[in-house]
């Protein structure tokens, strides 16, 4: 090894109690903990990001064909679409209802899809297609799924009978429908709102045999959704519009957009705490070596040897913190995914549990950027040593 890393090692890393020996201590301990915070809020903010986008996705598809002029549509070519980004295309119906229960009543949109489809969010009961599996000869026709939300505001049990009432043509038809499932979203809009059905039920109702009110259509990447929602309206007729679920409901990924920008803030706030920090602790402990420093000048040491030894004692608290930090926030993170310990309020953040999801390239980065901001930080305090006159740092005490 050098010489100057032998010296800055030496200083470093004393046994006997010193001023130095605290500083580099409280400096690695600094430098831990925001390396340690920002990795913990990138997979919480990942995590969170991902877990809601996905919610709204399972319910909506990523993208929404509908006609231009809202009415029901009966064009099938939408089925024939050949894209490379598409996973799966489904058609869906929607109705306003009123569901009765004994004496209890509540306004719910049914929502009509295709029963051979996998049923989103089942948490009790069974979902159409598992009926449809068990019987073959159940149409699901007279099958409903609700929200755990609707069925303890209404004292719903499971396999119980409920009526909707629907109002089509200025008279009211009425159907008597068996509860086979309950699902949870996390999202109250949905679960307030919404219950699932047959399609072919609001088509029989409308007495229609095909059409439906629009197609939900999932991707195999969501981050192709801008691309292929172009691709696909290229190849749709005139009459016929698709729309991303991001643009269809704002509100919701506007929302998840900002924890983007409240993440940045937090992250530039941890960088700048940690460069003043590994600012201060060096300058503090050149302060200290004055002495040293003039000695080592006195002897012919060069500035660039001098600055060396600082430059090491610097690596030291910055590689060292890294690690630490980088052991901390990831095992903190995998802790969470496990165990899930922290709880959410789920009517605030639609999710119970803090969601926790890690890149491997977000860590490295993180890794690696704060190791360049901390080596251009360390520059600045090393410059200060061609200032010092090596007959005065001799004399100072």
């Amino acid at each position: 090894m050098s010489t100057p890393f032998d010296i800055a090692k030496k200083i470093s890393f004393q046994k006997q109690k010193s001023y130095t020996r605290f500083i580099v201590r409280l400096s690695i301990a600094a430098t831990s903990i925001s390396v340690a915070a920002i990795i913990i809020t990138l997979s919480i903010v990942n995590g969170f990001q991902e877990s809601i986008s996905e919610k709204v996705f399972k319910f909506w598809g990523h993208i929404r064909i509908g006609s231009v002029s809202g009415l029901p549509i009966d064009n099938e070519s939408v089925l024939q679409l050949k894209n490379s980004k598409i996973e799966t295309i489904t058609p869906f119906a929607i109705q306003s209802s009123v569901l009765s229960y004994k004496q209890d009543i509540e306004g719910v949109v049914v929502k009509g899809i295709p029963t051979l489809n996998s049923t989103p969010f089942i948490i009790k009961g069974k979902s159409f297609e598992q009926t449809q599996a068990n019987d073959s000869s159940n149409s699901n026709s007279n099958n409903i799924i609700i929200s755990d939300a609707l069925a303890t505001k209404l004292n719903i049990p499971l396999d119980s009978s409920i009526r909707l009432y629907f109002m089509n043509n200025g008279s009211v038809q009425q159907r008597k429908m068996k509860v086979i499932g309950w699902y949870h979203s996390g999202i109250e809009e949905y679960d307030r709102q919404f219950v699932m059905t047959d399609i072919k039920l609001l088509q029989q109702l409308n007495q229609t045999n095909n059409q439906i009110d629009g197609y939900t259509i999932r991707l195999k990447d969501n981050e192709t959704m801008t691309a292929a929602t172009d691709e696909i309206q290229a190849e749709l007729p005139k009459n016929l519009v698709a729309t991303s679920i991001t643009d269809y409901y704002p509100q919701i990924f506007d929302w998840i957009n900002v924890q983007t920008v409240n993440r940045n803030v937090i992250i530039i706030i941890l960088l700048i705490i940690a460069i003043v920090n590994l600012l201060t602790c060096l300058f503090i402990l050149m302060l200290e070596r004055v002495n040293m420093i003039g000695t080592l000048t006195a002897l012919g040491a060069s500035n660039g040897f001098v600055r060396s030894i600082f430059l090491y004692q610097a690596s030291f608290i910055c590689w060292i913190g890294i690690g630490i930090g980088t052991f901390i926030g990831v095992g903190f993170s995998l802790l969470q995914k496990q165990y899930g310990w922290i709880q959410l309020d789920e009517t605030a953040y639609f999710i119970k549990t803090m969601p926790i999801k890690m890149y491997l390239s977000q860590i490295i980065l993180v890794i690696i950027g704060t190791a360049v901001v901390s080596y251009l930080s360390f520059l600045i305090p090393t410059l200060w040593i061609k200032k010092i006159n090596p007959a005065r740092a001799i004399k100072f005490d």
